[in-house]
């Protein structure tokens, strides 16, 4: 599925490189769900990117810790733990798409100017989903400083909260802050128990 992804939003974000009308279709505006109803932007806006480097990085990181997870989840599923591991996955990117934007939704309902693109809150639900998996595993900060997992994740909160508040560089900082709270409880909703393989995890060195 992580290779269905990638495929579908690299051909959707070149062709929106060339054509407006489609940015404008797909991106999420907060101002056309609420006065259009135009739910299907909870998603669109995700396979919409600002540039092809905007589109690589997320791509690069999808890739990087996506398959891990289909393989977690699909070891899951054999187990008997959950029901189905390419639904779990389904769930938890696409799930991950809508609670990015969901506060924005609320905050600019009445402003038609706003705009969000990007599948970084959903990329964010996806390194946080492993995370807390694999709390240990080595993460590059910055693409350049390998930290434990954990630690990444404190930092990264950190960070995107300081920008947050910052503000003044047309990312939105909030998506990947949301995106990352969904990623990290993802695996309790979908199955409680697996808590106790957090809990495992952590204390393991």
């Amino acid at each position: 599925m992580t290779f269905i992804l990638i495929f579908l939003t690299a051909v959707v974000s070149v062709v929106c490189f060339g054509n407006r009308r489609w940015f404008d279709s797909l991106a999420m505006i907060p101002y056309r769900v609420a006065h259009d109803r135009q739910w299907y932007r909870a998603v669109t806006y995700g396979f919409v990117h600002a540039d092809y480097m905007h589109l690589i990085v997320n791509m690069f990181v999808l890739l990087s810790f996506g398959q891990y997870l289909e393989r977690l989840f699909r070891a899951y599923e054999h187990a008997g733990t959950i029901a189905s591991g390419y639904l779990a996955y389904g769930l938890l990117y696409f799930g991950g798409l809508i609670a990015s934007v969901a506060s924005d939704m609320a905050r600019h309902r009445n402003d038609p100017r706003y705009v969000s693109i990007g599948a970084s809150g959903a990329v964010s639900a996806v390194v946080f989903a492993s995370i807390f998996f694999n709390p240990w595993s080595k993460i590059y900060f910055f693409g350049i400083l390998p930290i434990p997992g954990i630690l990444f994740g404190a930092l990264y909160v950190g960070y995107e909260q300081y920008l947050s508040q910052r503000g003044g560089d047309n990312v939105n900082h909030n998506a990947h802050l949301w995106g990352a709270l969904y990623g990290f409880v993802f695996p309790l909703l979908l199955e409680p128990s697996l808590w106790h393989a957090f809990i495992r995890n952590l204390t393991q060195f």
